[in-house]
Parts: C-alpha cells; sequence; structure tokens
C-alpha cells in the first residue's frame, strides 16, 4: 500500500468533519468525533513514534495476525481495544480534529525521508516498520471510516 491510500483515507476522514457531531448506538458506543479523533492520534502518533525510534532495535517480529490481517485487508470490529495514548478525550473539539489532520498530512509525508527499520511496536502485531507503515495507517484508518459511513447511514 502507498503513500497515496493514506492520504485518500486522510481526505476521508477530513470530509467527515461536519458530521462529527453524529452517533449511531446501534453502529458504535463512540460518535463520529470519537473515531475521527482516535484515527488522527493513530496516525500522528505511529509518525512520531517512526520519527524517535532508533531502527538498529527494530526486531523482524511481525507476528501470524498481523499477517492475517494485512493479508486480508481489514480489522475486524469490535476485537481490540484502543491503547491510552490514542483515546480520545471525554469531549472532542471540531478544532482538535482539524488541527491534528493538519498534522497528520504533515507527518504521512515525513515517513518516506525515515530508515526503512524505523518502527513503532504495536501490540498485537509486534513491530511494524516503514516497509508495512502506510499498509497498517491505511487498514486502520481505513477500518474507522467504515464505522463512520454506517453510523452515518442510520
Amino acid at each position: 500500500m502507498s503513500l497515496n491510500k493514506v492520504k485518500s483515507a486522510l481526505n476521508n476522514l477530513e470530509s467527515h468533519i461536519k458530521n462529527y457531531n453524529t452517533s449511531n448506538p446501534k453502529v458504535s458506543k463512540s460518535g463520529v468525533a470519537w473515531h475521527l479523533d482516535h484515527s488522527l492520534k493513530v496516525i500522528n502518533g505511529v509518525c512520531i513514534t517512526l520519527q524517535k525510534s532508533d531502527p538498529r532495535l527494530y526486531k523482524n517480529n511481525f507476528s501470524f495476525l498481523g499477517k492475517v490481517f494485512f493479508t486480508l485487508g481489514f480489522f475486524p470490529r469490535g476485537k481490540a481495544k484502543a491503547p491510552k495514548q490514542v483515546k480520545p478525550p471525554e469531549i472532542v473539539l471540531k478544532e482538535d480534529i482539524i488541527s491534528q489532520l493538519q498534522l497528520a498530512k504533515t507527518n504521512v509525508d515525513s515517513i518516506a525521508n525515515l530508515d526503512k527499520n524505523a518502527f513503532f511496536k504495536h501490540p498485537l502485531f509486534g513491530d511494524v516498520n516503514t516497509v508495512r507503515i502506510y499498509r497498517f495507517l491505511a487498514l486502520h484508518t481505513n477500518h474507522h471510516l467504515k464505522i463512520i459511513e454506517d453510523i452515518m447511514k442510520k
């Protein structure tokens, strides 16, 4: 997967900012604002972690589960819990979503300049390096975009 797929997913997130107050408990206990904020926190957090990582410490320990989901091209719903550092606050402000989106656009462009073994540690998948990062970010963001689209169907 490529940078273009991540940028397309970011544009899709941006198109839903106007719906940030929408929720549908039958689809998700969290509303659109939560999914937007969480997706952007993940993109920005991963990019910053990649930038700060020491590529010499990267281990090729990508898990079987990671390989399965990356091959299938989706993450199942309701199976994982967001780590606290990427959990949105109780009240998500529209301005915060907009500023995180601008930062995310800059951050994803920075990935191309990183060492191929810059990485972040995923709680289920192990070390994810820049070789796999675009696929991870696109799959994760699209997972939340599908939920947002289902929320919008009402």
